[in-house]
């Protein structure tokens, strides 16, 4: 498991006709959610995961734990937030099959296990559509969830993380990571961070309770490239590992990249523990989805860094639930940005 060091230091509707969000009870809202979905997908990887389904990569444990991160997310922000659509990454229609009792059955449970004995498999199936909504012009303000982001990291007992932002206006103005396998403030596995817009960025243990423990994160104010550091997927499907490479060498970085699987590397750049974050396109037409960067994205804005895409351009959350007008992700502690999408220019067709 990769643990780097510890550092802490629209398209919408006129945005007069939404109520303003008070984004204090909403960070509360969203902090219990993905503790309760944490600690679900924490259950799944103790008992069911083991030697036998890792050999026959068996995914199954990270369907259940998937399906269940979202019942549990969405439940809770039905009965505590004053939003009520959600842009997930799951729908139910998988577990209404015949065919799928064995892996309905072990949701439930685990639903269960959280929500309480009484709670039956429709309604549980039943929280895992709230997720189902994509969002245009009539809905101003929604939750975007990934309710296991790097399902691969999961597998393998690494670095994942339950991913939830919302947006208003097609901005993100609030985020939260939880992310189960990497350090807390404490240095023990397990943390959680969260940002508000104009509210900075925090981290706190996982399962703390409020915001208890949370400590203020910032950026690595290197500025020469040569002395940074830089961060990319685990799996070469997800970015192009070879011109991330070439970057490197262009930008004169000797370290080797850090690679961990979700959300988390937008955490470690967040906290200064790597100043670029490189997805590249690994093919021209593909676009990114929004819960895959919406959390993540605000946290390293709030901890002072940047984030666009290979050309320069903010992101764009306003058309659905993909980054249709973007190609590619740079996320960098902001003073050698420009540099770095110079470099990327160099190598990747921005056109």
């Amino acid at each position: 498991m990769v643990r780097p060091p510890y550092d802490p230091r629209p398209r919408c509707r006129p945005e007069e006709a939404v109520p303003k969000l008070e984004l204090t009870s909403e960070l509360e809202a969203a902090v219990s959610a993905v503790r309760d979905a944490a600690s679900v997908c924490l259950s799944v990887q103790k008992n069911l995961i083991t030697a036998a389904t890792l050999e026959k990569k068996d995914r199954s444990p990270v369907t259940v734990a998937d399906f269940a991160s979202q019942a549990l997310v969405c439940s809770s922000l039905a009965r505590s937030s004053k939003v009520g659509a959600v842009v997930g990454e799951e729908d139910a229609a998988e577990l209404r099959e015949a065919d799928a009792e064995e892996t309905r059955d072990k949701v439930v449970e685990h639903v269960r296990n959280v929500r309480g004995a009484g709670i039956s498999a429709d309604q549980a199936l039943d929280w895992i559509d709230l997720g189902g909504v994509t969002p245009d012009h009539s809905t101003p303000q929604y939750w975007t969830l990934d309710p296991i982001d790097g399902t691969k990291g999961f597998l393998r007992g690494e670095q994942y993380a339950i991913a939830l932002g919302l947006l208003e206006h097609g901005r993100v103005v609030l985020g939260v990571l939880g992310c189960p396998n990497l350090p807390g403030p404490d240095g023990q596995p397990g943390c959680l961070l969260t940002a508000t817009r104009g509210g900075g960025a925090q981290i706190r243990p996982l399962t703390a309770s409020g915001a208890d423990g949370a400590v203020k994160i910032r950026v690595s104010e290197i500025a020469d490239t040569a002395a940074a550091r830089f961060c990319e997927s685990v799996e070469s499907g997800h970015s192009d590992q070879d011109q991330s490479a070439q970057i490197a060498r262009a930008l004169n970085i000797t370290e080797e990249p850090v690679r961990v699987d979700s959300q988390c590397k937008y955490a470690i750049v967040g906290q200064g523990q790597a100043q670029i974050y490189l997805r590249l396109p690994t093919r021209k037409d593909y676009r990114e989805k929004i819960w895959d960067h919406a959390a993540g994205l605000i946290v390293v804005e709030e901890a002072g860094g940047r984030v666009t895409d290979v050309r320069g351009h903010d992101l764009d959350f306003g058309h659905g639930r993909q980054l249709e007008n973007n190609s590619g992700v740079i996320a960098t502690n902001g003073p050698i940005h420009d540099e770095v999408l110079s470099a990327v220019a160099r190598f990747v067709d921005v056109s």
